[in-house]
C-alpha cells in the first residue's frame, strides 16, 4: 500500500558535505582550505530532512552541535545511522537536547540503522541504550534512545516516506545509503560513503529525482567513488539531478562546479533543497 501524498514539501538541509578530515584540514595551507569562499568550509556529512512536523537526521557528525545552531535544527523526531565510522556517528550524544523533546512525547529518539551499525553504538555509548535508565535522567540531559534495526532487503515507514536501505560498498565497512519515496516517487536518496553500488541498490535508485551520492575527488580512492565514477553512477540510474559530497579539499568549490555536466551541482553546508 502507498503512501497518500502528503500536503507539503520535503526539506533537505545539507548539514556537512566534506570527508572525514573536514574542509580545511588542519594544518593545511593549501589554496582551498585558506578560500574565503563559505561553501570551501566543509564539516563532516550528514543531511537533515524536515517531513512536516516529522524530522530527522541521516548520521551525527562530530560537528552535529554546531551544525545544528548554524542550520537552526529545533527538533529531531528520529536518526538514521548509514555506518559506524567515526566521522558518522561521534556526535551522537549531542542527540540529548532531541531526546528531552521525545521523552515529553512518551517515548525514546528512535535511531535506525543496521544491526552492526547499532551495536557498535551500543558498545560506544552503552549509557544511551540502557532500559534500566529512568525518566529523571532525560531531566539532567542524558540521551535515551530506541534501537530501530532495519533489514537490508526491506523497507520501514518514516513520517510521511517509505525508507529502503542500500547497501553499497566502502571498504570492509558494512554501509547504507537510503532512498525516500513518498506516494510512489523516488523523491531523494542519499548515499555519502561508497565506491559501488550493489545490483539491489542500483535497481531501487532507478529514475531517482534527487540524488545526494559521494564523489570524493579526482584520483581513485579504494572506498570512495571519485568525480568521475559518482557521475557514471548518478548516469546509469537516471537520476534527474545529483548533488556530489563528501568532498575533500584537492579543488575548490567555485572550481568543481565549473567541471560538472547539467543536472549535476556540488553540495555545500547550509545547502537547502525543497523536494515537492
Amino acid at each position: 500500500m502507498q503512501t497518500p501524498p502528503a500536503p507539503f514539501p520535503l526539506r533537505v538541509t545539507i548539514l556537512g558535505s566534506g570527508t572525514s578530515h573536514g574542509v580545511p584540514v588542519i594544518a593545511c595551507s593549501c589554496p582551498v582550505c585558506l578560500s574565503p569562499d563559505p561553501r570551501d568550509k566543509r564539516t563532516r556529512s550528514s543531511i537533515y530532512v524536515e517531513d512536516g512536523a516529522f524530522s530527522f537526521l541521516v548520521d551525527t557528525t562530530p560537528e552535529l552541535r554546531l551544525q545544528c545552531i548554524a542550520n537552526r535544527v529545533t527538533r529531531v523526531s528520529a536518526v538514521l545511522f548509514t555506518h559506524p565510522h567515526a566521522d558518522h556517528i561521534f556526535g551522537f550524544d549531542d542527540l540529548r537536547v532531541f531526546c528531552g523533546q521525545n521523552q515529553k512525547e512518551g517515548g525514546r529518539l528512535p535511531v535506525h540503522g543496521s544491526a552492526h551499525t547499532l551495536a557498535m553504538l551500543q558498545n560506544i555509548y552503552p549509557y544511551a541504550f540502557d532500559p534500566t535508565v529512568k525518566d529523571s535522567a532525560v531531566a539532567m540531559g542524558y540521551v535515551t534512545v530506541r534501537a530501530e534495526p532495519f533489514d537490508d532487503q526491506g523497507s520501514f515507514p518514516l513520517g510521511t516516506l517509505t525508507v529502503s536501505p542500500l547497501e553499497v560498498t566502502h571498504g570492509r565497512m558494512e554501509t547504507h545509503g537510503f532512498l525516500f519515496e513518498r506516494g510512489g516517487r523516488k523523491l531523494l536518496a542519499y548515499v555519502p560513503d561508497c565506491k559501488t553500488l550493489s545490483p539491489r541498490a542500483a535497481q531501487l535508485l532507478q529514475g531517482v529525482e534527487t540524488l545526494i551520492l559521494d564523489g570524493l575527488r579526482d584520483q581513485p580512492h579504494p572506498t570512495h567513488m571519485t568525480i568521475q565514477e559518482a557521475l557514471a553512477a548518478a548516469r546509469s540510474v537516471g537520476a534527474r539531478r545529483t548533488f556530489l559530497t563528501h568532498l575533500t579539499h584537492h579543488k575548490s568549490h567555485i572550481e568543481r562546479e565549473a567541471e560538472l555536466p547539467e543536472g549535476c551541482s556540488v553540495a555545500y553546508d547550509g545547502l537547502q533543497l525543497t523536494l515537492d
